[in-house]
Parts: C-alpha cells; structure tokens; sequence
C-alpha cells in the first residue's frame, strides 16, 4: 500500500482584536441591583431637580429648539429605546451627522469622538457637556428600566451597525449611565478599547465593582476629563 499524505496542519486565523474572545460568559447580575437602581435615581432627581430647572433655562435662553431630546440607542439584547439627553446641538430637523464617531478603519487606533469642542455645540451645551449635566435626564432611563446606573454605554444604531459581532456582546447586559470604559478613559479610549472593557464588566459585574465605578465616576466629572 502506497503511504498517506499527511494533510498540512492549517493555522487558526489570529483574532483581529485582542482581548475580545468571539464568546463571552455573562457574569450573574446582583438580584437586589434593579432595586438599587430605582431607589437611587428616584432620590437623585428629588435632589438635583434645581440643577435640571437650570439647564433647562439656559439651553432655552441660549437657542431654539427642545430642552430635552431624545435618541435611539441600543441596549438589553440588542433592542432599541429612546435616550434622553439634554438637548446641546443646535436645532436641526434633521438628525445629527455621526460620520466623524464611525467605528471606520482601524478601531484599535480609530478614537471614540473627537477631541476638542463638537461643531455643532451651542454655548450653554457645551458646558453642560463639559460638566456632564447634559447627560442628568439618564436618570430618568433607569427609573424606567431601559438601563442601569452601571453597566457598557448605550451606542446608537448607526454605530453598533459598523461593529464586528464579538463587539456585540456588551448587549448582553443592561447598559448603564456609566461604565468600566467611562472611567478608565472615556471619550479618548479607541473603539476596540472601550469594548475590551465593557465585556470584562459583562464578565463580572458584582456590587464592590459597581460601587468603585460610581466612585470613580464622581471623581471624574470633577475633573472633567474626556468630556465632550
């Protein structure tokens, strides 16, 4: 009998992002967090709605056009639902171009937004963006069950529609106000950064760590670091 040829052993593809496996175990959620969640953000609005009465007066001072807006983003399971934001662009009909925050290209070099003030940023927006009120009426989402106090950042659609699949995986969990990526870069980590971080969070996500990234966070707004 003539001898077999062996076949040649063919080489796994290397993973085009590291740090990013193609499936990810979800760490169990605390039960008592949604619970948590709502007591927290109910007192927080009893608490800050002199600050919310502010920012509404001066983003309608300073321009036309809604005190709040709301946008589609994609959260729990893939699944849309309206985010709310205190309005900080100017007036426009139609929705704002996210061309320049497209995960295009190389996303372990491509930046999450660009640096420096948004174009299209009114004078009294641009400081609630830099002092993060802008993003208070998130609040609100929470209470209403569509995200956490913690958790991955909700992205819109046109944006989650330029991710590989693996990158996907941060819907496996409710996103939340802030995360393990806000405060260990914000708006300067890459693409392929940010989502390293947020599937260590799906990972694990006990009490102690969302307890230091609420720390964190307060911390950061102070400082002021990546806002934009």
């Amino acid at each position: 009998m003539g001898q077999m040829t062996k076949e040649p052993a063919v080489d796994e593809p290397p993973p085009q992002y590291e740090g990013i496996p193609p499936s990810v175990e979800v760490g169990p959620t605390p039960p008592a967090k949604r619970v948590l969640d709502v007591a927290v953000c109910t007192i927080a609005v009893s608490i800050l709605w002199p600050i919310f009465a502010i920012a509404a007066i001066l983003i309608k001072m300073d321009s036309r056009g809604p005190v709040m807006v709301q946008q589609k983003r994609v959260g729990l399971g893939g699944k849309e639902f309206g985010f709310y934001k205190f309005r900080t662009m100017v007036h426009r009909e139609k929705q704002e171009d996210v061309g320049d925050r497209l995960p295009t290209g190389d996303l372990t070099k491509r930046i999450l937004s660009p640096k420096g003030r948004p174009r299209n940023a009114t004078a009294a927006g641009w400081a609630l963006r830099k002092t993060t009120v802008d993003e208070l009426p998130q609040l609100l989402n929470v209470i209403e069950g569509d995200m956490s106090l913690v958790g991955p950042r909700p992205d819109i659609p046109a944006i989650v529609e330029h991710w590989p699949p693996e990158f996907r995986q941060r819907h496996l969990v409710r996103p939340g106000m802030t995360g393990l990526a806000q405060v260990n870069g914000r708006s300067d980590l890459t693409h392929h950064q940010k989502v390293r971080y947020d599937l260590k969070y799906v990972q694990n996500h006990p009490f102690a760590r969302d307890l230091k990234i609420l720390v964190r966070t307060v911390a950061l707004v102070f400082s002021k670091k990546g806002a934009r």
